[in-house]
């Protein structure tokens, strides 16, 4: 009754204004009312066809009736009214699988050439699945729930060895009464990467919910049910060892676990969207920069209430979490290898090649590995090599002390420059190293002369540096100097032979 009254008033005193030559803009200034609305109200009143002063005369409810009129609803077109006929059925149609909108719109525009585009298609659709879609309010109790999950999009990162850019699954984790999450970057979705980085998650909360809800993801479910979905064997080992159940959703029903789902939504717009101009180099740089994200998403205040998740997670929740277990839960598989001839053994889960000592080629081992550490065995338990987990595909990681000592010299000399050559001989004396030098220039390219100058400095270790020094010092006479020629010196004993003075 009160805005009908307000309405009247207002329309009152636009009849005078107007009446007396007023403008709209000169309206709007002095009632402060909408020029939208002064608009609507002057095209109704000049509608009526009656003189301003007599409509000035008439009662609130003859003026309302004349004025404040509904305006007659316009017939919805023979387009929209076909639509609507079809609406509940292309919205059972996009609960099949493979079903797109854009499907559904070409086949809708076959049966109606002339019909919407495929904007004002998908806009009637969508609120016509919000209209026929109502949504439960759900009072969450603190310390019962906890909701998990893998995001759709993963975060990358450069692998500058191979020059590509490296996908990363990433983990969601999320309390529905306050909202706080745990976000993380994992090598891989594979058990073996994912139940240390659930351990993580309940070690960042402090504490275990009742229950944690996932989708129906083959790492946790082995068979989907509504009832009596079962889980693996691993899952269930990690809910007994945390005094927690895991429960799956229904297949295919995101809104049994709205609150990851969420979660996931503010995580591309509060962590990937600010890393969308970075460049991180590996895992570890990736997960430490999530991380430093997501603690300022924990702590930035929410609109709805006025204070961050973590401070709503302090206040209400924390303390109603169940305690952790002294040790987080250990994640050890295990497999057999042979040693290859190239005294490397094969984790077949990551194809990723290990070295062990180069004396037990040929051998049965058992290997023994978590998401960060690979352990090789002897068959007596003997453990024979350790290495940092390396997920790599057909990648390798060797030890040095591995390979056998023809393989390290090899490597070892491979990696020898100009400089290496030229201090190696300085050390020997004055004239190996001024034969040296005359190698590393005797060829175009200087690559072509290391072999050469590896030959002169093991004829010190055969004959002896002082032999060899005398050896180059007779050289050195010469027009031109090699390998062989210091070789023959040696050999045929002119290095003891006195020089004679020029």
């Amino acid at each position: 009754m009160a805005n009908k009254t307000k309405s009247m008033l207002q329309v009152r005193k636009i009849l005078q204004l107007h009446s007396e030559g007023c403008s709209q803009r000169e309206i709007n200034r002095l009632t402060q009312i909408h020029r939208s609305t002064i608009k609507d109200y002057i095209n109704r009143i000049e509608s009526t066809g009656v003189d301003f002063k007599v409509l000035l005369s008439y009662t609130d409810a003859e003026l309302s009736s004349c004025v404040l009129a509904p305006k007659a609803q316009n017939e919805p077109d023979a387009r929209r009214q076909w639509l609507e006929c079809r609406l509940q059925d292309y919205l059972n149609e996009l609960q099949r699988r493979y079903m797109t909108r854009q499907l559904l719109w070409e086949e809708y525009r076959q049966e109606q050439p002339q019909g919407y585009s495929y904007s004002q298609f998908c806009d009637i659709i969508q609120r016509e699945k919000k209209r026929t879609d109502p949504t439960l309010h759900m009072v969450h109790i603190p310390g019962e729930r906890g909701e998990f999950d893998f995001a759709g999009a993963p975060l990358f990162y450069f692998d500058a060895v191979e020059n590509i850019q490296v996908a990363c699954p990433v983990l969601v984790c999320t309390l529905p009464s306050s909202g706080i999450s745990y976000v993380e970057p994992l090598a891989s979705a594979r058990l073996v990467h994912l139940i240390p980085a659930l351990n993580r998650s309940v070690q960042y909360l402090g504490g275990v919910p009742r229950f944690m809800v996932t989708d129906n993801m083959s790492q946790i479910v082995t068979q989907s049910s509504r009832y009596e979905p079962k889980f693996t064997e691993l899952a269930e080992q990690w809910s007994v060892h945390y005094n927690t159940a895991i429960k799956a959703t229904r297949v295919r029903k995101p809104k049994d676990k709205p609150s990851v789902e969420k979660s996931v939504h503010l995580s591309y717009q509060r962590i990937y969207a600010r890393m969308r101009n970075d460049t991180l180099y590996n895992l570890n740089e990736l997960r430490a920069r999530v991380f430093e994200l997501l603690e300022e998403f924990n702590d930035r205040p929410m609109q709805s209430c006025g204070i961050s998740r973590r401070e709503k997670f302090l206040q209400q929740k924390k303390a109603t979490l169940r305690p952790l277990p002294e040790n987080p839960f250990g994640l050890k598989n295990r497999t057999r290898a042979k040693v290859k001839k190239n005294y490397h053994v094969v984790l077949g889960e990551d194809m990723h090649s290990y070295s062990v000592p180069h004396q037990y080629v040929g051998q049965e081992t058992r290997i023994v590995y978590d998401e960060d550490v690979v352990e090789v065995f002897l068959s007596n338990l003997q453990r024979i090599a350790i290495h940092p987990r390396d997920t790599h595909r057909f990648g390798y990681s060797t030890l040095p002390e591995h390979r056998p000592e023809s393989h390290r010299s090899y490597l070892e000399q491979r990696g020898w420059c100009q400089d290496d050559f030229i201090e190696m001989a300085t050390r020997v004396g004055e004239n190996t190293s001024i034969s040296i030098n005359q190698l590393l220039v005797s060829r175009f390219f200087i690559e072509q002369t290391y072999d050469s100058c590896i030959g002169v400095l093991q004829l010190g270790k055969k004959y002896g540096n002082d032999r060899l020094e005398a050896a180059c010092k007779r050289a050195n006479q010469g027009s031109r100097i090699n390998y062989r020629i210091i070789k023959n010196i040696l050999e045929n004993n002119l290095d003891k032979v006195q020089l004679q003075e020029n």
